[in-house]
């Protein structure tokens, strides 16, 4: 296993939508692994393959606590079929966007369908921070930045301090 580059807003690759897995091979184990090695190194609760570089639709996501025993989850192609009507709003960070915060809108519990590792379909409910997490990733997925949520004036201010610190 190895640790990944991380690609930093402004990176347009970023802003694609990745494409769906068809074959679950060697590879896309390999990059899974390196992918979770890769979120545990920063530290961080989830990770893209876009984030890395990977126009895929698949995440990593582990919200254990430091400490506990670890609970990586590795979905493929997670698709949404379901979100509660209540929405929290609370604070986001990115590995892609490393320093800066925002507060967002989630939905608090969601439904997502995925192939695991194997390449088995599964569905879980999730809620809380799993919820938010996954919605985070899944946002990376079609090109969207949690900055993407923030107001235009909170978006602007981040995106301006970004390319500051890029010159």
């Amino acid at each position: 296993m190895s640790i990944l580059n991380i690609l930093k807003e402004p990176n347009k690759l970023l802003r694609q939508k990745s494409a769906e897995i068809h074959v679950i091979d060697e590879e896309i184990k390999n990059l899974a692994k390196d992918m979770l090695e890769t979120m545990y190194n920063a530290p961080g609760i989830g990770l893209a393959a876009v984030q890395v570089g990977v126009l895929k639709r698949l995440i990593v996501v582990d919200i254990s606590k430091e400490g506990e025993k670890k609970n990586p989850i590795f979905l493929i192609n997670p698709k949404i079929v379901w979100k509660s009507d209540i929405l929290v709003n609370n604070e986001e960070g990115c590995l892609s966007i490393p320093g800066y915060y925002g507060n967002v809108d989630r939905y608090e519990s969601c439904k997502v369908e995925y192939l695991d590792i194997e390449g088995k379909l599964n569905n879980i409910n999730v809620s809380g921070l799993l919820s938010r997490c996954i919605q985070h990733e899944v946002d990376h997925c079609n090109g969207v930045l949690f900055i993407d949520h923030l107001s235009q004036l909170k978006r602007e201010i981040i995106q301006k301090k970004i390319q500051k610190n890029n010159l």
